[in-house]
């Protein structure tokens, strides 16, 4: 079985507060978009692999070097939660085909670990409705029940309290990678909150009701931790607005930046030319709505 796992993009991002266990408590507007991850299932015979008593029935690969293998890969976490709560021990193997960058702010690990939920409950025939895959997605991660269903989607608390976004404009996006991960722990550990409390924005779900007024959202409280320390982030912000981009921001807490066009003939315009920069991997993407 092989299916596809997005990517997604934040259009708004406010930290309103901080859990006693140490959870940042969010408020922000996730976006799925036509970028894939590929996990590919396959069910296997016991006489296929060599199983020692402490061994596990799972195997995980990826063609990525710097996704890890065998049990410290998300993925693996989600095949092994599912399928204990299932009471399934058929050995069965996953690969990773990585095409959503690494540490880009972008959800891989998290839309992998739900692709894998997704998958293994219609392979083994489970039955689970998305609320159960949603709530066994938050014990591997915020942004993991989000990728259960796939939908544009404004959440709240640690990423738990999601408000489908029924309305929503159709646009296009270029992503752009500066080629290095930024590691989230230690964006949210540097960030430092302003004096002021932050507003709930109210406004949202009436400002996502057109492209026209789109660019009225577009908010990132991480910028400020991760462009301090990569400089280089804020510079290809300012390069997707010299191609005239409706709107820049940084995704999640980076290291990718993205431009939304409201046509795609503007969006390849663009990516034409930023392709070119060296070292920098730009992306072509629509909204998936």
């Amino acid at each position: 079985m092989k299916i596809r796992a997005p990517a997604k993009i934040n259009l708004y991002l406010r930290v309103v507060g901080r859990r006693k266990d140490g959870y940042h408590l969010l408020d922000t507007v996730l976006v799925p978009i036509s970028l894939y991850d590929e996990i590919e299932i396959q069910r296997l015979k016991a006489a296929r692999i060599r199983m020692r008593p402490s061994a596990s029935p799972i195997k995980v690969t990826c063609n990525h070097p710097l996704v890890p293998a065998g049990r410290k890969n998300l993925v693996f976490g989600a095949a092994d939660l599912i399928m204990k709560t299932a009471g399934i021990d058929q050995p069965v193997s996953i690969h990773i085909r990585k095409s959503i960058p690494v540490g880009a702010g972008l959800g891989g690990g998290s839309s992998d670990a739900a692709a894998t939920l997704i998958a293994l409950n219609r392979l083994f025939r489970l039955g689970y409705s998305m609320r159960r895959l949603e709530k066994l997605g938050l014990s591997l991660g915020t942004d993991v029940p989000f990728f259960i269903r796939r939908r544009p989607a404004r959440a709240r608390g640690i990423g738990e309290r999601l408000t489908p976004l029924a309305k929503f404009p159709r646009f296009w996006l270029v992503i752009l990678y500066p080629g290095f991960p930024v590691s989230t722990a230690w964006v949210y550990q540097h960030w430092r909150p302003k004096l002021t409390k932050p507003k709930v924005n109210t406004s949202i779900t009436s400002s996502l009701g057109s492209f026209a007024k789109l660019r009225e959202i577009l908010f990132n409280d991480l910028e400020t931790a991760t462009i301090a320390k990569y400089p280089g982030i804020g510079m290809l912000k300012e390069q997707l607005r010299c191609e005239e981009a409706d709107g820049v921001l940084m995704s999640g807490s980076g290291s990718s930046v993205f431009g939304v066009f409201a046509a795609r003939r503007f969006a390849i315009r663009a990516l034409k030319r930023l392709k070119k920069e060296k070292g920098v991997q730009a992306f072509l993407a629509h909204v998936l709505s």
